[in-house]
Parts: C-alpha cells; sequence; structure tokens
C-alpha cells in the first residue's frame, strides 16, 4: 500500500499506532474478542493489553480500609468484579485512542450489549474518573458512587495515580475519606483533593505565570493552593485552559 493510501485510510473513528513514524502511521483497527483481566482497568484480547481509557482503578497491590477500618485489598476486588461483569456479556470491544508510554493500547471498551465499561467501573466505585484522560466523562457516575458509599467509597482509599507516586519514593498527603473526600487523619498520608472533590491544582508562579499540575504530574504532591493569592482548583483542563492557566512541563 502506498503512503498515500495509509494516510487517506486513517480516518474516521481509527486513531494512529504512536509507536511508528509519522509517515509510516497506520490506522488502529478496534478489538473485539473475549477479554481476560488484567487488573482492575486493564484487560486483554488477542494478547493485546487494553488500558481502559478515562478512569483509573487501584492496583493490584493495593490496600484500602472498608467501613469498619479494616484494610482490604481493593485493587483485587476491583478486578474480580471487572472480569465477573464482563463474562456477563461477551465479546468486549474496544475502539483504539492512543498509546501509553508503555506502549498499550488505550481504548474506550464496550461489553457486547453496548454498555460502557469505564462508566460501570466509576459507577459501582471500582474505579475513579481521571480527568487528564477523561475530562471528567466519568465524574457523575463517580459522585454517585461515592453518595451511595460503595466500592472504595465504602471507606478510605489512597487514589491510584497517588499510590504509584508513593512506590516511587515521591512525596505523598492524606488519603480520600468517604464522606468529605478531604483528608482522613487515621491512615498513611496519601493524595489531596479539594473539598469540591476537583483535582487540578491551579498554581501561580513568582513571576505571575499561571500552572496547572495534573495529579499524576511529578510536582503535584509538592504544589500548595493559596486562595488568598488567587490560586485555584479546576475540574477538568479545558477549565483551567479557560481560565488562562497553561499546563505544568512535569
Amino acid at each position: 500500500m502506498s503512503l498515500l493510501l495509509l494516510a487517506s485510510a486513517a480516518t474516521g473513528y481509527f486513531g494512529f499506532d504512536q509507536k511508528l513514524p509519522t509517515y509510516l502511521q497506520v490506522p488502529v483497527q478496534p478489538l473485539m474478542g473475549r477479554a481476560s483481566v488484567v487488573d482492575g482497568d486493564t484487560i486483554e484480547i488477542h494478547g493485546e493489553r487494553v488500558r481502559i481509557n478515562g478512569i483509573d482503578a487501584p492496583e493490584s497491590a493495593q490496600i484500602c480500609k472498608d467501613a469498619k477500618g479494616a484494610n482490604y485489598r481493593c485493587g483485587a476486588v476491583a478486578a474480580a468484579a471487572l472480569a465477573e461483569y464482563l463474562e456477563r456479556s461477551s465479546p468486549t470491544r474496544c475502539e483504539f485512542v492512543d498509546r501509553d508510554r508503555y506502549g498499550r493500547f488505550v481504548g474506550n471498551c464496550r461489553r457486547a450489549d453496548g454498555k460502557n465499561i469505564a462508566e460501570w467501573l466509576a459507577r459501582n466505585g471500582h474505579a475513579l474518573d481521571w480527568p487528564r484522560y477523561s475530562n471528567g466523562t466519568y465524574a457523575s457516575h463517580q459522585s454517585a458512587a461515592k453518595k451511595e458509599r460503595i466500592g472504595v467509597w465504602s471507606g478510605s482509599f489512597q487514589p491510584p495515580w497517588d499510590w504509584r507516586a508513593q512506590q516511587r519514593g515521591e512525596t505523598a498527603e492524606p488519603p480520600i475519606d468517604r464522606q468529605s473526600e478531604e483528608p482522613a487523619t487515621t491512615t498513611p498520608s496519601y493524595g489531596l483533593v479539594s473539598s469540591s472533590g476537583c483535582r487540578i491544582k491551579g498554581n501561580i508562579a513568582a513571576d505571575g505565570d499561571r500552572i496547572y499540575h495534573m495529579p499524576d504530574q511529578k510536582l503535584y504532591a509538592k504544589t500548595k493552593i493559596t486562595a488568598s493569592k488567587g490560586e485555584r482548583w479546576f475540574c477538568s483542563e479545558a477549565e483551567a485552559r479557560q481560565a488562562g492557566w497553561r499546563p505544568a512541563r512535569q
């Protein structure tokens, strides 16, 4: 196939394989088949690892606290719940969005009955809406799960992106409490959110530059918000950009 044909074929909802040079990019076809679960937000179809787009589930080794304050393996619970959910309506279909830094297929996935898998995970408290990649798509489903105190919202937990940061030895802050979504004081310190539940930090530098930091960025945990200086929280990147903030470089 000529390069011209390759370029012209890349239309519609198909994404591009980011690992190839631009001039050799080809359409990435949707994946469809019986899915096996790797963890709460990752599945495998026909040998291809698929990271479900827009949400972040607890990691396999992650520990949360239930309503009584007892530890439990919330990552394992999320994975088991996802496996049962997919088994009830197979095959699974995932449409390509991007490649992540590990080369995994990132996709929007649905069961055979058309139900959105990321939506179900957020709605049942097995995963969090990930604003950096979702633009708040699953925030309302997450809020419903929080209100009903189901899944991780039944107790206290560390957001998965903060848990991974802690494993890398980065600074962490207090965990999310099920009722206020403010830091809890009885468990190890992890990721902080605003009282409204918005997680993007809008910081103002000494030179007046307005910069927003996403939860999984390097300097996020060290960035403090001082409202008296005009600093603030944002619920989406679009909101931050519209207000005049630019993304942090790291």
